[in-house]
């Protein structure tokens, strides 16, 4: 179903990948859509209970690409520093291969909290209160993954 990795010596374990997943900043979701082409976009996500999750509005090119076809890949970069004597660069990078579906009711407020977790942890509070506000304005997105797979250069 996968293709196996070309430069097998650069492959990670499962487990450094997931490394990369939850010290991630973003990543990039790529979806296709109906006219054919891929749609790829940064996005802020946490990495919980062993899949990926995030939030975007209630409509767009995102969530009508998911529902014409649920299968998404969505890749983080980790750690990277130009190598310019060696024409080259150390790298580290995760891709999960999965199927996106939107969640709803308490695993939806429990992903937006675990979000305010990573990305705010010091305004927890005020994030709560935000979520109360803006969750029915607001899609959380799942994917359940079916592959992960890393690579590195370091």
């Amino acid at each position: 179903m996968f293709r196996e990795m070309r430069k097998k010596q650069r492959e990670i374990t499962e487990e450094e990948s997931i490394e990369i997943l939850n010290n991630g900043e973003y990543g990039i979701l790529a979806t296709i859509g109906e006219n054919g082409y891929t749609y790829a976009t940064p996005l802020s996500y946490v990495y919980y209970n062993d899949a990926i999750y995030f939030h975007c509005a209630v409509e767009g090119s995102k969530l009508d690409n998911i529902k014409y076809n649920e299968k998404v890949s969505f890749c983080v970069v980790g750690k990277t520093k130009v190598l310019p004597d060696k024409f080259s660069t150390e790298y580290e990078s995760a891709i999960v291969f999965g199927r996106a579906t939107i969640i709803e009711k308490e695993e939806k407020i429990e992903i937006l909290t675990a979000l305010i977790e990573k990305y705010s942890p010091d305004f927890k509070k005020e994030g709560l209160e935000y979520i109360e506000r803006a969750a029915g304005a607001t899609s959380v997105v799942k994917i359940g993954i079916d592959r992960i797979t890393g690579k590195a250069r370091r």
